[in-house]
């Protein structure tokens, strides 16, 4: 039998999945991501450290392996996962420093002299991309400033899917969908812009060979196989970006649909035929990439979202007089319990920052309208809202500055294992949210192109086609959706009403 495999490199957990050519999951394994703040005079400094990303993702790979008869089995895999953290490598493949984790505040300086620089404006015409202190060039900018001696030692900059690619078969090579996080990378030409290196004075060098997703690019070596178990000489085929790989076993590469991933960060997504390079996009703090589909761009919005109601698990759900960790099931049956308005209660999930579509680095999150009546529940309940209006507000800042109404909604990711959530989901964007019955969208993705890269898919249409499968379509309940159409437009004076005194408090606690 013929299986692929996917290889994910998130924030909480290092993945395989081994899939057969239909999609169906075959074995699975899991490692930890381990953050770690290595400096006693910067403890928010936050790194991943290589030999862990590296360690984790063998060891992940080894347990999957461990799951099927002949690994040989494997005709290829295909590396997936978060974006903009990179790490420099000398020309004998020595790492040189720990991956600076999207995390890591370190690039304020470097951010603020970029928009001083060069502008917000013109990056985002060339690039596509907001600039955010975590991007990429800002973390070699940081680096020339203060560890030049190791950036003199650099031969390539390896963004962290391309260190795993590295490590498996030794090619330096990126796709279009990672080189598109560094604001260096031009989404016309689909190449190293000239004018943003230059402009940034950043040495193009050291800049990865950009090609395709879906590029077989070598073979597994020796060293890898002995460390994973996969078999030397298995194929390596480039991956992308992990929200991009995710719209391809869901058919969400086709015009029209919006993807929307729930995880430690919720993403919007929508595929275009070319790059919208559009001011208005730009001002609601999307990204447009590069696609992992050929001849294909995104249009993204994305916040952090998951890790705050894991917040609310860790610090306000007591269930100290049981001696357990809380339950998922109990916490969210008490939202659900709770009626939908939670009692007046609203949540600003702006607890990391605002992204899209408001931009604000310095917004903080806020509870408004608690009052005596409000229960656990409504608490809990009003933050799955807030996360739910946040996402409409970013479909809505889309649809406007595309000009086009989108057709299709379709969710993937953890949030879509809770049916409240996703039925909240479809009532307050007042669409049908279609979730796919499909096993970690993300890892299938790169197990397609892993297909595509060796020829057992011929193109992104066939393999989805191939993989597809219905799951649960959630219809909006109208008079619900009635109410949160009202509500929402409270929902958006939160932000501008809160910002004079999160600002006041971000001076004053976070600088």
């Amino acid at each position: 039998m013929d299986l692929l495999m996917g290889i994910d490199l998130g924030s909480t957990s290092l993945k395989a999945i081994i899939y057969d050519l239909d999609g169906t999951v075959v074995a699975r394994g899991s490692r930890p991501t381990e953050k770690s703040n290595p400096s006693e005079e910067h403890p928010e400094w936050t790194v991943w450290q290589p030999e862990q990303i590296w360690g984790g993702a063998a060891e992940a790979i080894r347990q999957a392996l461990a799951g099927l008869d002949d690994p040989g089995q494997v005709r290829a895999v295909a590396v997936t996962g978060m974006g903009m953290d990179g790490v420099p490598i000398d020309v004998d493949g020595n790492w040189l420093y720990p991956f600076i984790s999207w995390h890591d505040p370190r690039t304020g300086p470097q951010h603020q002299a970029w928009l001083e620089k060069i502008g917000a404006e013109k990056t985002f015409s060339i690039a596509g991309n907001p600039v955010w202190p975590i991007n990429s060039a800002l973390r070699i900018l940081w680096m020339a400033e203060h560890e030049p001696q190791i950036l003199a030692k650099t031969d390539k900059w390896l963004l962290i899917e391309d260190f795993l690619n590295f490590m498996l078969c030794g090619r330096r090579v990126t796709d279009y969908s990672m080189a598109s996080c560094t604001m260096l990378f031009d989404q016309h030409q689909l190449d190293w812009s000239a004018e943003m290196t230059e402009a940034a004075g950043i040495d193009p060098g050291l800049l990865c060979e950009a090609l395709p997703s879906g590029t077989r690019l070598g073979e597994v070596h020796e060293q890898a196989a002995a460390a994973t178990g996969l078999p030397q000489g298995t194929p390596v085929v480039l991956g992308g970006h992990d929200h991009i790989c995710g719209t391809l076993p869901v058919g969400a590469f086709r015009p029209g649909s919006v993807l929307d991933i729930t995880g430690t960060w919720e993403s919007v997504i929508t595929s275009t035929s070319e790059p919208l390079l559009k001011d208005e996009l730009r001002q609601a703090g999307m990204t447009v990439q590069a696609h992992v589909a050929r001849g294909m761009h995104t249009v993204c919005g994305g916040n952090v979202a998951g890790e705050m109601v894991e917040w609310y698990r860790r610090q306000l759900a007591d269930y100290s007089d049981v001696g357990q960790d809380p339950d998922w099931v109990e916490l969210m049956s008490e939202a659900e319990a709770a009626p939908h308005g939670a009692r007046g209660t609203m949540f600003l999930p702006h607890m990391s920052a605002a992204s899209c579509p408001v931009v604000d680095p310095q917004s903080l999150g806020a509870f408004v309208g608690l009052s005596p009546r409000a229960t656990r529940g409504d608490i809990l309940r009003s933050m799955i809202e807030g996360l739910d209006y946040q996402f409409l507000d970013m479909v809505a800042a889309m649809e406007t500055a595309m000009g086009d109404q989108m057709d299709r909604f379709i969710a993937v990711g953890g949030a879509t294992r809770n049916s409240f959530w996703m039925q909240n989901k479809a009532d307050i964007v007042g669409r049908p949210v279609e979730v796919p019955d499909v096993d970690e969208a993300s890892h299938l993705g790169a197990a397609m192109l892993a297909g595509i890269g060796v020829g057992l898919y011929d193109d992104v249409d066939q393999a989805c086609d191939r993989v597809y499968r219905e799951g649960t379509t959630f219809t909006p309940d109208a008079e619900r959706a009635k109410d949160y159409a009202r509500w929402f437009k409270i929902y958006q004076e939160m932000y501008p009403a809160v910002a004079p005194v999160s600002h006041r408090l971000f001076d004053e606690f976070l600088t």
